[in-house]
């Protein structure tokens, strides 16, 4: 049986998806931005939204800043969408799963060919 609180981060994610390229007009969030999961305490105090960002380095780190200070007008846009009485406190984080799954698949491929997958690593 699925919990409210699995129910309300479905939601969620799926309002986050279309609120953030629509509704958020900072300039660095444009196109770079995607939605890839929400986890949502049981109590519905907090809301994890965890986001894979295109570019990497300053730039990823000038678009999670700019997704924290507006975690307010995400809350204030979802709350009448989701129809809860208290909208859970949002946290973005940045979803390293992708970038990790990426590599796994790199070092795999390295195996097919017959190549050291660790050859460039550092110790």
């Amino acid at each position: 049986m699925i919990s409210r609180a699995q129910r309300v981060a479905g939601l969620m994610k799926r309002e986050l998806a279309t609120l953030i390229p629509r509704r958020m007009r900072d300039p660095r969030l444009q196109g770079l931005v995607s939605v890839t999961d929400v986890e949502v305490t049981e109590d519905l105090s907090l809301a994890r939204v965890y986001v894979s960002i295109l570019e990497g380095g300053e730039v990823r780190r000038r678009a999670l800043e700019a997704l924290e200070h507006a975690a307010g007008f995400v809350r204030s846009e979802l709350a009448p969408r989701l129809k809860l009485r208290e909208m859970p406190e949002i946290r973005f984080q940045f979803d390293e799963s992708l970038e990790r799954g990426a590599r796994v698949d790199e070092l795999l491929r390295r195996l097919e060919r017959g190549e050291n997958p660790a050859a460039d690593e550092g110790p």
